[in-house]
């Protein structure tokens, strides 16, 4: 079992759902990242999303594309991103973290897909988010990446219907990343009543945990969606404190309310 899998097994004795924050690798430098990236267990999140800057994030609002921006003028890299993560194994071998970005940074990489997943592999990455693969491109990085141990994470959307479902989570594993709302990050705020039953579609068919993202933005918004589901994601509300060059001790007690806010549901 994953650390991934273990954290869900973990939750599930006690009915507790997981809360998932995001943010940007190296965001807005090395130094200040990996100092957030190490407060957020002791905040209370469960899985840590980190995201691997790039120039053309499709599946992220301004607030993401900014911090992404603000990396790469940083030195942010899918390679620093991988630092980032030895760096915070060093002091924590338990939390689990998951890598979200797009294929062009992995594909271009020297040494491409085999290269980059052996470094996750060694750095100690749990599960990759990769939103521009489609199922039919599996052999390009899911099935691989699956193989050497690493749980591949698929995201269904409000469009994502019975058709499609089976293909979408046919390789999925770890959870599901049910996007709530049709659109980009940072858009309008998610809706419980109209999550709920999509979350139960996804788990019957593929019997994984499902989490749920986008448009989550308050305690009180956690609470409600993370009582549908297995947990909830929040990244844009975090990362807007982080562009803002809050202090890193508000920062992490914002993200504290956060997951007290889905920890109760």
């Amino acid at each position: 079992m994953s650390r991934i899998d273990d954290t869900f097994a973990r939750l599930a004795e006690t009915d507790g759902k997981a809360f998932v924050a995001y943010m940007m690798g190296c965001d807005p430098d090395f130094d200040t990242s990996l100092q957030i990236m190490r407060g957020l267990p002791g905040a209370g999140v469960d899985i840590i999303e980190l995201g691997m800057p790039f120039t053309d994030p499709m599946a992220d609002g301004a607030t993401i594309q900014a911090a992404g921006q603000r990396a790469l003028a940083a030195g942010g890299s899918v390679t620093r991103v991988l630092d980032m993560v030895r760096a915070f194994r060093a002091q924590d071998d338990a939390t689990p973290i998951v890598l979200m970005g797009y294929y062009n940074p992995i594909y271009a990489r020297k040494g491409g897909v085999d290269r980059f997943i052996a470094d996750a592999v060694e750095a100690g990455v749990d599960g990759l988010i990769v939103v521009d693969l489609p199922p039919e491109e599996d052999a390009e990085l899911c099935l691989p990446a699956r193989e050497a141990g690493l749980n591949f994470i698929r995201l269904a959307t409000p469009t994502t219907d019975d058709r499609r479902l089976p293909a979408v989570v046919q390789n999925t594993s770890g959870f599901v990343y049910y996007v709530s709302v049709t659109g980009i990050t940072g858009g309008p705020a998610a809706n419980a009543a109209e999550v709920a039953p999509e979350v139960a579609r996804i788990r019957a068919s593929a019997r994984l945990p499902v989490v749920v993202g986008f448009g989550i933005s308050t305690p009180e918004a956690a609470q409600a969606v993370a009582g549908v589901a297995d947990g909830c994601v929040v990244g844009s509300a975090i990362v807007k404190l982080i562009g803002e060059g809050r202090p890193v001790p508000e920062i992490l007690s914002f993200v504290a309310d956060l997951a007290k806010g889905a920890h109760s549901a």
